[in-house]
């Protein structure tokens, strides 16, 4: 059974320095995994009408449907966004406000942005690991900000690698846990009593 990885990236430009980062964290997380990967990357730009419209409405559609369902398939998320405004983006924040309370229970989910100065680099613990940590994901210890000036450096490259490594280690050390999907809802109805105690 391969491991399955999500990249969840909320650039908004094309070409766009945080999808750059996002690609280089899977690649670096495929090589510190020591089995096969299966990497499904989602990009929240072309989302964005989907999300708006399932923020109004409180249902999936089309494209995000299948996006929110390959996150609960998932083994391990890494995600990454710019910074806007001292935070994540709000295309960013819909996608996560829009899944379910239990997709990312327990799941090793790797935190990332981008920004165009080094002002702020403490986004990542500001926001992103207590937007997580609130979502009872397991957020690996190192979260990489990286700068316009820090492509190509070296220091970027090294905190790649090291998050990458925190994040296959918490994969080999924790037992598999996958949300429930639609068709083990079809096989197995949760009681209606139980979807209630936790609205």
């Amino acid at each position: 059974m391969s491991t399955r990885l999500v990249v969840v990236s909320a650039g908004l430009s094309v070409p766009s320095s945080t999808r750059l980062l996002a690609d280089r964290l899977a690649s670096a997380a495929v090589a510190a995994v020591h089995e096969p990967v299966e990497v499904d990357v989602i990009e929240l730009r072309p989302l964005a009408h989907a999300l708006a419209d399932n923020l109004l409405t409180g249902f999936p559609s089309g494209e995000l449907a299948d996006a929110i369902e390959t996150v609960r398939r998932a083994d391990a998320v890494i995600a990454v966004t710019p910074v806007f405004s001292a935070s994540y983006s709000g295309l960013f924040k819909s996608f996560f406000d829009v899944l379910d309370s239990d997709v990312l229970e327990g799941l090793p989910v790797l935190v990332a942005a981008t920004a165009g100065t080094a002002r702020h680099s403490l986004v990542l613990e500001h926001a992103l690991r207590p937007l997580f940590t609130y979502l009872h994901a397991v957020v690996v210890p190192t979260g990489v900000f990286a700068a316009s000036e820090d492509f190509g450096g070296p220091g970027l490259e090294a905190r790649i690698q090291r998050a990458a490594g925190e994040l296959a280690a918490l994969l080999a050390g924790a037992p598999r846990r996958r949300a429930r999907t639609i068709e083990d809802e079809f096989a197995d109805p949760t009681p209606f009593e139980e979807l209630l105690r936790g609205a």
